[in-house]
């Protein structure tokens, strides 16, 4: 647990810069057998031992954080996976990176991850990235975005990291690695600093072994920022707070997941029947409008906003960059043909035909409209519930040489129970419950906007 690291870095049981050597070692031998990691700051995260030792008052003080690539770490490359920003290194931090920083939280490196965040299994990575492997069982994929991230906390004591969901990529990888992934609120947590994926969508969250870790890594990362427009003034909850606290009286709405596998399905009512010992009680609802618009919504929606971010990416400020005797457009299509994956091109063209004019109002505008229905599904359901629960996805971690067979459309229904919480931007949480032939199993918890709290109290009664 991280309070207990951070008490004894306090106390002096524990050297901040010689456990900071331990850890990077550590990562480095994970590393060289899974591939959770693009780049190690090792210069970086002595120096900042260095400095807790000197201190020693923050409330992460000593902490090891790896964080994924597409979030800005000042002086470390940031990539967000792809090969058209290679050798870019950030002249600022991200504002959840600074937020950390200040309560001396050390970086030890960057994660892997699917390019700009584009897959659901981490086997799209950028800049010759072997594709990470699942800490369970070799054989079996991370999960994606935030595979590298999943992957190494899940064999990295004493250690929590940093990552981003778009649609789910904090919350599948976490399911299939068996840890925790929380996915805040849109809005609670800045994006500034962020690479994006889609403006309305990315959020950044915490990828930990325990729910107090993530309570406490929460507390730190959340809040209004004045670089982001986006972030919410609604006052932060002190979410340690939640920590224990009784179920008793939680009203708890079940989804009806047609045709779901039986072991999913008897681990999920394994955890709701926990929480009904408790107190808590449940009833089957249904959301028909995300359950059919959902995925095609996102889809449109993600791809449309992914192809404008990704514009401004030439060959010209910052990233890869030549100078050929060309004309501009001949040298902006040669780089981008060159330096974008096969995925990020194939989101790049939908995206632009999505927006092109006479097709805005028949798929992204139509896409929008949806969004807002699906906002209002959740938001009538919230009325009359605390938390929504389901599986975090549909099935346990596939094999690789399974997934490379998928066509991209089948690859994307993956994200079928994720992405309604992500457009809703409502809380949301994947906790690790049970496993089916050794492969985590996770299990989904949802809550109002802003109700972060109450997947942590759901979480601490899990957990016990």
């Amino acid at each position: 647990m991280i309070s207990q690291l951070v008490s004894n870095v306090k106390k002096e049981i524990i050297d901040p810069v010689e456990n900071t050597y331990k850890i990077i070692e550590k990562a480095k031998k994970i590393n060289k057998e899974y591939n959770y990691i693009t780049t190690f700051s090792e210069e970086k995260a002595i120096e900042q031992a260095k400095q807790v030792k000197k201190n020693k008052k923050g409330l992460l003080a000593g902490l090891p954080i790896t964080v994924k690539d597409c979030i800005c770490v000042k002086g470390i490359e940031t990539s967000a996976g792809s090969k058209i920003l290679k050798g870019y290194k950030p002249v600022f931090n991200a504002t959840a990176i600074n937020n950390l920083e200040k309560q001396e939280a050390i970086i030890i490196g960057k994660t892997v991850q699917d390019e700009f965040g584009f897959g659901s299994f981490n086997i799209n990575t950028g800049l010759g990235y072997n594709i990470p492997k699942n800490p369970v069982n070799k054989e079996h994929v991370t999960g994606g975005s935030s595979g590298g991230s999943a992957g190494i906390t899940k064999l990295l004591d004493n250690h929590a990291s940093i990552a981003e969901s778009t649609g789910g990529s904090i919350e599948t990888p976490a399911s299939f690695c068996g840890v925790i992934g929380f996915c805040p609120t849109y809005s609670r947590v800045s994006r500034y600093g962020l690479i994006s994926y889609a403006n309305s969508l990315d959020k950044i969250g915490p990828i930990t072994k325990s729910i107090s870790d993530t309570a406490l890594l929460m507390n730190v990362i959340s809040g209004h920022d004045e670089n982001d427009c986006t972030t919410s003034n609604e006052k932060v909850s002190n979410y340690t707070k939640a920590l224990g606290k009784s179920v008793k009286g939680l009203r708890i709405g079940v989804m009806k997941i047609p045709e779901l596998d039986k072991d999913i399905d008897k681990a999920q009512w394994s955890a709701i029947k926990e929480l009904e010992e408790k107190g808590a009680s449940y009833e089957k609802i249904e959301l028909p409008i995300t359950e059919k618009y959902g995925v095609p919504a996102y889809y449109i929606i993600a791809m449309s906003e992914a192809s404008t971010n990704l514009a401004c990416l030439s060959g010209m400020r910052y990233g890869v960059q030549e100078n050929p005797a060309m004309h501009f457009d001949e040298y902006f299509s040669m780089i981008r043909s060159s330096n974008f994956g096969k995925e990020a091109k194939r989101r790049i063209i939908l995206g632009t035909f999505a927006r092109m004019a006479g097709y805005r109002e028949a798929y992204y505008l139509k896409a929008t409209k949806i969004r807002t229905l699906i906002i209002q599904e959740y938001k009538k359901l919230f009325k009359k519930y605390d938390i929504i629960v389901s599986p975090t996805v549909p099935f346990v971690a596939p094999k690789l040489k399974d997934v490379e067979k998928l066509s991209p459309v089948k690859q994307y229904l993956a994200d079928t129970l994720t992405v309604g919480p992500n457009l809703a931007g409502i809380p949301h949480m994947s906790f690790p419950f049970r496993e089916k032939k050794g492969l985590p199993i996770g299990i989904q918890f949802m809550s109002d906007h802003f109700k972060e709290e109450k997947l942590i109290t759901v979480g601490s009664e899990l957990e016990k």
